[in-house]
């Protein structure tokens, strides 16, 4: 399935030498406080002379976050995919299947990746085009050090850092709300219909982790050799029996509590029995930005209204 192999693809991206990354162990120099911040900058081994005023954005998540830091304006064109926000300068150009030519027609100074789709990094290189692959976060951690990276590039550190603090006291305050439970509640997280899902140690579950919760799909990955993305059987599903079960696939596959209990023996199931299946939207649960905020504040919600 597409969005699966979409999201297992951005989990894995490569980070190869010659482009800048966000990985935990880059160390960015001359850390930004301001839109009017010095340059040159440096985070990885990109570093940029000057503040980028015509960037392209290959990643969904980028696109946010480069507009939630106050970068919007410096934003020339993004990808097929970026829909949020709505003013985003949106094209035909992709970055699942990007093309170097295209890209270069937009005579960026700036290219964001959210991994090396067909080597793209080394065509760009070629072209002397500064790239920065901000891959597919594995914790919020990640996040928050990609927004920052992009606040150091795009001159526009301050702001970054304002996001991300803002994010760790929303995130603090929506967990700290929840009263804790005697027993913790299982959950099935749904990638698609054909069942497959995301386990504990993904950036998702990381979300759930955050109350406590029990992913059913940990044991089809226990060695983690699907990459945090096993397709799960009807059978073994009914069987684990989760309280409740989060659809990320409303948007893609028409997914809905109503489908969901219609699902041959999902009768039996005590999230479907008890009306705890909880449809989520597509994007933000996808995506690991910003926005982020909004899926913990989702799952909070409707674990509050689990009995």
């Amino acid at each position: 399935m597409k969005r699966v192999l979409i999201a297992a693809t951005a989990a894995s991206a490569l980070l190869l030498a010659g482009c800048g990354t966000s990985d935990e162990n880059d160390k960015s120099s001359n850390p930004a406080s301001s839109a009017a911040a010095s340059f040159p900058v440096t985070v990885g081994t990109l570093t940029l002379g000057a503040r980028p005023e015509k960037i392209v954005s290959l990643s969904p998540t980028a696109t946010e976050m480069l507009f939630a830091i106050g970068a919007g304006s410096q934003v020339t064109a993004v990808d097929d995919q970026s829909n949020y926000p709505a003013e985003a300068p949106k094209t035909d150009l992709s970055g699942f299947k990007p093309n170097a030519e295209a890209i270069a027609a937009k005579d960026p100074d700036l290219v964001v990746l959210s991994g090396d789709a067909d080597q793209i990094v080394a065509q760009l290189g070629k072209l002397k085009i500064p790239t920065l692959v901000s891959p597919a976060a594995g914790t919020l951690d990640d996040t928050y050090r990609e927004i920052k990276d992009l606040g150091i590039l795009t001159g526009h550190g301050a702001e970054a850092n304002a996001v991300t603090d803002g994010m760790k006291a929303e995130i603090d305050q929506i967990v700290k709300s929840m009263p804790a439970r005697a027993k913790p509640l299982t959950y099935y997280y749904e990638l698609g219909p054909e069942l497959y899902s995301a386990t504990s140690k993904t950036f998702i579950g990381g979300v759930f982790n955050l109350f406590g919760m029990t992913n059913v799909a940990d044991a089809a990955d226990a060695d983690g050799s699907k990459g945090g993305y096993p397709q799960l059987s009807a059978e073994a599903l009914v069987k684990a029996n989760p309280d409740t079960v989060f659809l990320a696939d409303t948007k893609c596959c028409q997914q809905t509590a109503a489908t969901v209990a219609a699902r041959a023996g999902w009768s039996s199931i005590t999230a479907v029995q008890k009306s705890q299946v909880y449809p989520l939207d597509d994007d933000i649960a996808s995506r690991w930005g910003p926005r982020t905020v909004d899926l913990v504040r989702s799952v909070a919600d409707a674990v509050s209204k689990v009995s």
